[in-house]
């Protein structure tokens, strides 16, 4: 099937965090309007000026975790090249922690786990040239059953100072009537007491509209329910259901706007290298580039076939989502299961990617000459009838001609070609 673009001109307006300042909405949750306000991100520590990139124990492990383990996945992650890569962060998600807390109320590491405790196992990460993240929960209990740290938010944060943690990921389970906005704000303030910088991620899936509230709360937030690796079919698990990489994508649409240095929309983590095929992961991965997300991989880092680690270690496509304007992509054009995503990037560059979500391959056609991508924010004025651009390929790390001629490429299904766009 061919696809004819370039009979369509496109103009739209991409939106960067700035545009926020005045934007005022009710709160999911029933609380009084608030806004995402310049004053408020500017007082906020500058822990996360561009998005931030780790790793996380989940989507493999779950709960099935300890030190010799984990100790050896930290090894990987130097190994591996993903720290030369820009990952720092090593996260232990649900399941660190005994079942109760000990005599003083504290939460305790879990000794069978980890016998040394978890300040010796952050010191272990640290020793690596790697920060440590860590995991609870805004309500009674975590996910998983642990204990959750309603009422005990500045216990928790002096403790999880006291471990040397770096990372602070909190859930949102067996939170029954709490207001979820009041219910971070506590934790995020109990971090800024603790004497310690602390990155906060939030992670109640987007039910209360967290990028309208959350940013100088915490520096990322989580839109969506949980991920799964699947390119564009959900899993259902009968009173809730995982999301694959599309269903999450189209949940960006309308909230890129929200995003930029310090307050970062968080889609949720990778899946690259856990069951997709390489032109699916490849897709995944660069989407996520293009939305400016934070980059938490995900996959067992001592058995990475050389696919998945080409695909987590390119730095072409990490440099895009770690670009200085931090501004999301906006999807510009879309017609018959084939999308076009462009973002400002900083110098007047510019990222497009090309996504066929069939499983059928597809002819694509653009003319250039014919489209114009306006951005404000970016101060970027895409007009290809006036300005040549030169073309590089971010996956094959070539330049493939300029804006001068129409780009045409048979893209696989499930799959992407993305663009690094300078001006000539």
């Amino acid at each position: 099937m061919k696809i004819n673009l370039y009979k369509h001109v496109i103009i739209t307006t991409l939106l960067s965090a700035s545009t926020c300042a005045n934007l005022f909405a009710q709160t999911a949750d029933g609380a009084a309007p608030v806004a995402i306000a310049k004053e408020q991100i500017a007082k906020a520590n500058n822990l996360a000026p561009t998005p931030p990139m780790g790793w996380n124990t989940w989507n493999t492990f779950q709960t099935k975790i300890d030190e010799p383990l984990l100790k050896g996945m930290v090894d990987a992650y130097v190994s591996s090249g993903m720290r030369d890569a820009g990952y720092r962060y090593f996260v232990l998600d649900d399941g660190w922690m005994s079942m109760e807390r000990d005599k003083n109320g504290d939460l305790v590491a879990d000794p069978k786990k980890f016998p040394k405790g978890m300040k010796a196992f952050a010191d272990y990460v640290h020793a690596k040239g790697l920060k440590f993240g860590i995991y609870n929960c805004a309500g009674s209990k975590t996910c998983a059953g642990y204990p959750g740290s309603r009422g005990h938010e500045y216990q928790d944060a002096r403790l999880y100072a006291s471990f040397g943690v770096d990372f602070l990921k909190y859930d949102w389970c067996n939170t029954d009537s709490l207001n979820a906005r009041e219910a971070y704000i506590t934790m995020s303030q109990a971090l800024k007491a603790s004497g310690r910088q602390i990155v906060f991620s939030l992670c109640e899936w987007g039910n209360h509209q967290p990028w309208l509230w959350a940013g100088g709360v915490g520096e990322l937030y989580r839109n969506t329910g949980d991920i799964t690796a699947s390119f564009d079919k959900n899993k259902n698990y009968g009173s809730w259901s995982a999301l694959s990489v599309m269903s999450i994508l189209d949940k960006q649409v309308n909230i890129g706007k929200y995003n930029g240095p310090n307050h970062w929309n968080d889609p949720d983590m990778l899946e690259v290298g856990n069951g997709m095929s390489f032109n699916e992961d490849k897709a995944h991965f660069s989407l996520w580039c293009m939305l400016s997300a934070p980059l938490a991989a995900g996959n067992d880092l001592r058995n990475m076939s050389p696919q998945t680690q080409s695909i987590l270690t390119n730095k072409e496509a990490i440099a895009i989502d770690q670009d200085a304007l931090g501004i999301a992509a906006t999807r510009i054009y879309q017609a018959d299961s084939l999308e076009v995503w462009a973002k400002p990037l900083a110098n007047n560059q510019l990222a497009v990617c090309f996504l066929n979500r069939s499983t059928v391959a597809k002819d694509v056609a653009y003319k250039w000459q014919e489209h114009t991508i306006n951005n404000e924010e970016g101060k970027l004025n895409a007009d290809f009838a006036q300005a040549v651009y030169k073309l590089h390929d971010v996956w094959t790390k070539k330049d493939i001609g300029t804006t001068k001629k129409e780009f045409k490429q048979t893209l696989a299904g499930h799959s992407v070609v993305m663009l690094r766009l300078v001006k000539f």
